[in-house]
């Protein structure tokens, strides 16, 4: 038996704050992870967002854009302390009825697309599990409608996160619909 084969799969399960990602870290677990496995539970924080000199009006409002960043990055660590940990929670539940697994955990910031799939890589995930938020008729009804002189600018403001993955991450992909 190879030695990679007995340690288990490594399957890498995209999380957000979103139902569609419980939902699909729920699938996984029940009808995909197997004990052995490893469950690798990646969240992608956005960028804190950047101010210069020149967006605020003198001190006091370069003093405010220190707070308000301060405040948005505090705010987003809270999220992703409170996604982690109802995902964990979830596969700590799973493991006690169904046979314990290693569960690691990261968290990053950037674009969740290119991080996702950069992470696929760095990691060595064998698979990518993640769910839907389902955008794919309205996005495919808006663009139908649209000239195909500004498709391509359309696909990238409502382009999603899964349709990206599927095209560009270096592992299969498992895409868990609502």
């Amino acid at each position: 038996m190879d030695p990679a084969e007995a340690e288990g799969r490594r399957v890498l399960v995209a999380v957000d704050e979103g139902d569609e990602s419980a939902h699909a870290l729920r699938w996984c677990l029940a009808n995909f992870a197997a004990p052995g496995d490893t469950v690798l539970l990646l969240y992608v924080r956005a960028p804190p967002p950047t101010y210069s000199v020149l967006d605020a009006t003198g001190p006091v409002g370069f003093m405010f854009a220190e707070e308000a960043t301060a405040a948005v990055e505090g705010y987003s660590k809270q999220v992703a302390d409170a996604v982690v940990e109802k995902a964990q929670k979830l596969c700590a539940l799973h493991g006690k009825e169904n046979g314990e697994m290693k569960v690691e955990v990261k968290v990053s910031v950037g674009d969740a697309r290119s991080v996702i799939c950069e992470m696929v890589d760095k990691l060595g995930a064998d698979v990518l599990v993640m769910g839907s938020h389902g955008y794919g008729l309205f996005k495919r009804a808006v663009l139908d409608r649209l000239t195909e002189d500004c498709r391509w600018f359309c696909r990238a403001l409502l382009g999603s996160v899964s349709d990206y993955c599927v095209r560009n991450a270096n592992c299969p992909v498992l895409i868990v619909k609502s």
